[in-house]
């Protein structure tokens, strides 16, 4: 555990939700919106991604003021509905985070490839060669001390908002309302209903809730943090930071160009779109702020992991091995073990044929399911406390936020939760080892039930996969 000489403040924490959410998604976002939605639906899609978003980070501010006790994301699900489901939540959180690696390794080639040809596909194996070398760089940083990398995470922050401001300024500078609202509601494609702008909000979801994911970072680090409270209140900044940046740097693009124009943008786009605003050093400028961006957000998500699983260790749901640490205080084994689940993802890479889009798409699939059980969690607390004061309108809170996350998911493509499914299946069998070990048993009839289900579907997803009804 940190001395309280090394707890993070709440900058720092501000600062590592903002940067562990903003990675590369920000950079891609204006031609993955364009190509699914006009600014007329993208705007509504963000009212309700922002609305949910703002709720699920009310979630944890509560949780994290009043079960100051808990520890970890997937603390909630053990203490609210048992250690399997606690399991669920923590595997599926650790999933994630190292999913946000290999999506951000992928990209990573991507703006190296602005300058170096060699790098334009992001999943060649001389790509996944660099991006394994960064893994593992970033990995013995992190192991050299979890607070010092947070801290370097805070400059890191400032460093890459910069060229993202500067979009967003020239963006506004150059805004034309004629062409923003050339094709306010229209799809291109069909005329105008509300059966084709509800359409179009469902293609934004899994865009949207991607750009989101981290912004549980404080509450994961909360017990490094130098009160609780301050890990609540830095997650309600940073997720208000982040809708304000995320619909100006979304938004304002469809004021400068087509809808047209910004799907035939090349990936990243916002790289190629400043290029086009201020000259040819623009290009080389987003570029550069990109690659900053995501060691900052890579950074943070080699940290997450190991955190996670060291603090599943330690309440019992993983081997207690997974839990000791090194001089630096950090959880070695776990940081190891993460980075090698890192590393056979990238190999898998070369094969994929849309290498970015199925990493983080299969992240966000696994991180919902955790912002789920932290609702329902949230809903049983509120209820169970609910003559306390303020506690009504969290259990209010608790059911929007429920609400919000199983129809997104729903929306936004469940073949990626299925994918997930494959990956729960190691970490099963680990947690029925730890739990032999601390009860002399294996699993409990509820656990069984729910082990063959999970098992069930595994199968199923790998034999579509090999039917091809499911794609990489």
């Amino acid at each position: 555990m940190a001395t309280q000489s090394k707890k993070i403040n709440g900058a720092a924490l501000t600062a590592l939700v903002v940067t562990t959410a903003i990675g590369s998604g920000i950079f891609a976002l204006s031609s993955d919106l364009a190509a699914a939605a006009s600014p007329g639906a993208a705007l509504i899609s963000w009212l309700i991604v922002g609305f949910g978003v703002m709720m699920l980070a009310s979630c944890f501010n509560n949780l994290l003021t009043k079960r100051s006790d808990l520890e970890g994301i997937f603390a909630y699900g053990k203490e609210g509905f048992g250690p399997f489901v606690g399991f669920i939540s923590g595997w599926g959180y650790w999933m994630s985070s190292w999913l946000g690696n290999v999506a951000f390794a992928t990209v990573c080639m991507s703006a190296l490839g602005y300058f170096f040809p060699v790098f334009a596909k992001d999943n060649s194996p001389i790509s996944i060669l660099v991006a394994s070398i960064l893994a593992w760089s970033l990995t013995l940083l992190v192991n050299h001390g979890i607070e010092s990398a947070a801290l370097m995470n805070a400059v890191i922050t400032i460093c890459k908002l910069i060229p993202i401001f500067t979009f967003i300024v020239v963006a506004a500078i150059l805004f034309k309302g004629h062409v923003f609202t050339a094709q306010f509601w229209g799809n291109m494609t069909a005329p105008v209903t509300i059966g084709s702008v509800a359409g179009q909000i469902k293609q934004c979801m899994m865009i949207m809730m991607w750009v989101f994911v981290g912004i549980e970072g404080a509450t994961v680090l909360s017990s490094r943090a130098k009160s609780r409270k301050t890990a609540g209140r830095a997650t309600i900044i940073g997720v208000a930071c982040l809708i304000f940046i995320y619909v100006l740097a979304s938004i304002l693009p469809y004021g400068y160009m087509t809808r047209a124009e910004l799907i035939q943008l090349k990936q990243p786009a916002m790289v190629y779109m400043f290029q086009q605003m201020v000259g040819p050093w623009g290009g080389a400028f987003i570029s550069i702020g990109l690659f900053v961006s995501i060691m900052g957000a890579w950074l943070s998500w080699t940290m997450l992991p190991a955190e996670t699983m060291r603090l599943m260790a330690e309440q019992g749901l993983l081997p207690k091995r997974f839990a000791k640490e090194n001089k630096h205080g950090v959880p070695t084994l776990a940081l190891m073990t993460t980075a090698c689940m890192v590393q056979a993802f990238m190999i898998m890479l070369i094969f994929a044929e849309k290498a970015y889009e199925f990493a983080y798409s299969l992240c966000t699939a696994a991180i919902v399911v955790c912002y789920i059980i932290v609702a329902a969690y949230q809903i049983k607390y509120s209820w169970q406390n609910r003559t306390a004061k303020g506690n009504k309108l969290q259990l209010m809170i608790g059911i929007f936020t429920l609400i919000f996350e199983v129809v997104a998911i729903t929306l936004a493509g469940l073949q990626y939760l299925f994918v997930c499914l494959v990956v729960y299946i190691p970490g099963i069998i680990l947690y029925m080892y730890t739990k032999k070990q601390n009860e002399d048993r294996l699993l409990s009839k509820h656990e069984w039930s729910a082990t063959i289900l999970i098992c069930s579907g595994a199968v199923i997803t790998v034999t579509m996969l090999l039917m091809g009804q499911i794609h990489l």
